[in-house]
C-alpha cells in the first residue's frame, strides 16, 4: 500500500512554500515574486511540476534545463529545516497507530506515493520517526516522475522486483487526502483512500471518486477496515 505524506501522514511545518523560494533564490540568482509564490499551487503535486511552474511563473528560460539543479536545492533547503519541522510540524493524529498496526498484517508492504523527492519524503517522515514503518526502495517519489498517476507503475514495479510478487489492481491501496491522489490512483488503477486531514473535506473527496473516506486515522480498527477493503486483504 501507499501512503501520500503531506496532510496524510504528517504537516511538517509549513515549509513547502519557503524551500521553493530559497531554492528559486539558488537557481536563478534572484528572489522570486511573493505574491507569484504565495499563489502557487501546491496540494497533490509533485515537486518538479511545481518547479518548472515556479520557474515559468518568473519567466525564467530554459526551465527543464535548471530542473536537476533546483531540485538538490530543495533538498538542501529541507534538510537545513529538519529542527523546525520537528518543532511546528507534527504527525497527524492516528497516523503511527495505523502504521504499526498495517505492519502486523501479514502480507502487507507499506511505502509512499508521493509528490516529495525522496531525500524530502525521508527528512519529513523522520522528524516524528514514522520512517521506520515504510519501504522507501519501492514508493513512488516525485523524483520517480513528475507525473503523478505514472507514480503508481512506478512504486508497482519496484515492489514486484523486490518482493517477487504482483500487486495488480486493488492489491494496490493508496491514501492521500486531495482530489490529486484520488485521481492519481483512480488513473493508476489502485484502489483509493481519502483522508480528510488536508485542505479537503469529506464531501469533497467522495465527490471525485474514492473507494472510502475517513475524517482521519484516529480509529485504527476503522482505517484497517477502510486500507484493506471488505476482504481484508
Amino acid at each position: 500500500m501507499l501512503w501520500d505524506i503531506d496532510g496524510t501522514l504528517v504537516q511538517a511545518g509549513e515549509v513547502g512554500r519557503d524551500i521553493f523560494s530559497e531554492a528559486f533564490v539558488a537557481v536563478v540568482g534572484r528572489a522570486p515574486d511573493e505574491a507569484a509564490a504565495r499563489m502557487l499551487a501546491m496540494a497533490g503535486r509533485t515537486d518538479p511540476e511545481i518547479a518548472l511552474e515556479f520557474l515559468d511563473n518568473h519567466r525564467v528560460d530554459g526551465g527543464e534545463r535548471h530542473l536537476p539543479a533546483f531540485t538538490e536545492a530543495l533538498v538542501a533547503a529541507l534538510a537545513a529545516k529538519e529542527a523546525r519541522i520537528r518543532e511546528l510540524g507534527r504527525a497527524l493524529p492516528g497516523a503511527e497507530a495505523a502504521l504499526a498496526a498495517l505492519g502486523a498484517v501479514p502480507g502487507v508492504v507499506q511505502s509512499l506515493l508521493t509528490g516529495n523527492v525522496q531525500p524530502n519524503a525521508l527528512v519529513k517522515l523522520a522528524a516524528f520517526g514514522l520512517d521506520g514503518y515504510l519501504d522507501f526502495e519501492v514508493g513512488g517519489f516525485g523524483s520517480d516522475h513528475r507525473h503523478r498517476p505514472s507514480l503508481v507503475g512506478v512504486a508497482r514495479r519496484k515492489a514486484e522486483r523486490k518482493y517477487g510478487a504482483s500487486f495488480d489492481g486493488a492489491a494496490t491501496v493508496l491514501v492521500g487526502d486531495t482530489p490529486l491522489d484520488v485521481a492519481a490512483g483512480r488513473d493508476g488503477g489502485a484502489r483509493v483512500v481519502a483522508v480528510a486531514t488536508g485542505p479537503y473535506g469529506v464531501d469533497e473527496l467522495r465527490a471525485v471518486g474514492a473507494d472510502a473516506v475517513l475524517p482521519d486515522l484516529r480509529d485504527t480498527d476503522g482505517a484497517l477496515a477502510a486500507i484493506l477493503g471488505p476482504d481484508g486483504t
